[in-house]
């Protein structure tokens, strides 16, 4: 972990487009990201976020556009998102960049600059994109270094045309692609497998890392050798370099920029494998993916894994691929999953909207978005939440998983509740959060031994829920011996600070 960020940082995720867009039609004049009304950078600080990722400031070409505007399938989902959508909405994906360069409509680089100086007053560092796996249909990079890329032939743009794609120069090349998933028909895709791809994306990854004091990495697992065999095989011969991108990438960086931070998307189980060739953070979609089905035991025995691999976790209840946290969990049945994604130990994500309760998932090739009306059941939630993740105890001390035991011989409701608590850090720790939460439908009754989170029997403790205001004073000897008695209705938790009486 790069020593320069909190250990378990704060990070919130803008859309940048649609974000510069609303500020502009709010201030009445073209505002770009070094006009940025100051109050709104105040507003963000005061939320407490370490770190703020802009996603989407590079260049989109003029090919990514066109194809995002005659795709018939997109252009459902976006009028789905969207029903008064209008060409001049669709203006390309974000990640298929055209060049490493923040937009023009955005300020430039020099843009950039000033916003990321006016975060650095706050304390707030900045994150940005970086797609490895490919570049646009349109990247500088194509007609520069065109052995940098996977090429094709005639025979197989003859035979998949949705799969290669012919330049003006008459080149033949690959789209990107997942090897689960159809290509993504507006990039090229990059070959890692030789010293001309890897090179260019380093050179890329450089520039970048200029100007930001981190990096978001799509995809990341798409270039690991194993992957780039399974997928690629066939064409990169016997000849290729079989050592990561990564183990290579990360160190030079770091070389220039020791504080650089790299957080990873990540699936298929690869975490691990990423972590260990540098990165300090990984998606931790397997978490999403239990709280969203309401697995207890699941999430419990996940909170359990190793610290070196579970604090590198990027937790999540939604980000820019995943429908909107209101929508898939609901109000207030996702305040519990809420919890446990933000109060782990790990990278927290928490992107713009889901603190106002927003339902509709834009996409990305969108830049403008519906109005939605604030839900202020969920923006009270999350101002409390807010407030608790203030306590520094939560960025440098101890994260401790917590058993759920049946109330009564016979009762299994316990089964459905997940508990952990932080205390400070030190063998002799005092606790001073803890969490319970109910991710059934059902009520629950559990007791939670309280011992390992640093409560001592002989002594008196005063637990306030930050969810309720409810106060309650408990004797140690009963939470260390038998352990809390909690009742908890559907869906409910208990978000309580601690106080040694």
């Amino acid at each position: 972990m790069a020593n320069g960020w909190p250990r378990h940082p704060l990070l919130y995720e803008i859309n940048t487009r649609v974000w510069v867009r609303e500020l502009s039609a709010r201030a009445g004049r073209r505002l770009t990201l070094d006009t940025i009304p100051p109050e709104e950078i105040e507003r963000i600080a005061a939320l407490g976020f370490d770190a703020v990722w802009l996603m989407g400031v590079w260049t989109t070409g003029l090919a990514a556009i066109r194809l995002a505007r005659t795709d018939a399938g997109l252009r459902v989902a976006y009028r789905r998102a969207l029903p008064d959508l209008t060409d001049g909405d669709i203006i390309g994906s974000p990640y298929a960049v055209s060049r490493y360069q923040v937009s023009a409509d955005l300020g430039g680089p020099a843009a950039l600059a000033a916003l990321r100086a006016s975060f650095a007053t706050y304390g707030m560092r900045l994150m940005l994109d970086f797609v490895p796996n490919h570049t646009a249909t349109d990247h500088s990079l194509l007609t520069e270094s065109p052995q940098a890329y996977i090429h094709g032939s005639e025979d197989d743009i003859a035979r998949r045309p949705e799969a290669f794609f012919r330049t003006r120069g008459g080149l033949i090349f690959a789209h990107g692609r997942d090897p689960y998933f159809a290509p993504w028909q507006d990039t090229a895709q990059v070959d890692y497998a030789h010293r001309p791809g890897r090179a260019g994306m380093l050179n890329q990854l450089q520039a970048i890392a200029m100007q930001c004091d981190g990096v978001r990495c799509d995809m990341a697992m798409l270039v690991l050798p194993d992957v780039i065999e399974r997928t690629w095989g066939d064409r990169i011969g016997t000849d290729w370099i079989r050592e990561s991108f990564w183990t290579e990438a990360i160190p030079a960086v770091r070389e220039r920029h020791p504080d650089f931070v790299f957080l990873a998307e990540s699936y298929w189980d690869r975490e691990w494998d990423l972590q260990q060739q540098g990165f300090d953070f990984t998606y931790d979609k397997v978490l999403y993916d239990r709280l969203l089905g309401g697995d207890a035991p699941g999430v419990r025995a996940h909170l359990l894994a190793e610290p070196a691999f579970r604090d590198r976790g990027a937790r999540f209840l939604e980000n820019h691929d995943e429908p909107r946290a209101a929508a898939a969990f609901g109000v207030p049945e996702g305040f519990g999953p809420a919890l446990v994604t933000s109060l782990a130990p790990g990278l927290r994500l928490l992107p713009e909207g889901q603190l106002e309760g927003r339902r509709i998932r834009l996409p990305v090739q969108l830049g403008r978005r519906p109005e939605e009306p604030v839900d202020e059941t969920v923006r009270a939630f999350y101002a409390r939440l807010l407030v608790v993740l203030r306590d520094p105890t939560l960025h440098d001390g101890r994260f401790v998983p917590l058993d759920v035991w049946p109330s009564a011989e016979g009762e299994r409701t316990h089964v459905g509740l997940v508990a952990f608590a932080w205390r400070e850090d030190g063998p002799d720790g005092s606790p001073r959060l803890v969490v319970i939460v109910n991710l059934r439908p059902e009520p629950a009754w559990a007791r939670v031994p309280l011992g390992p989170a640093g409560f001592e029997a002989g002594r008196a403790y005063r637990l306030l829920d930050r969810l309720d205001g409810a106060t309650y004073r408990r004797a140690g000897d009963e939470v260390c011996g038998p352990g809390l008695f909690v009742a908890l209705r559907s869906r409910q938790s208990h978000l309580f600070t601690v106080e040694a009486e």
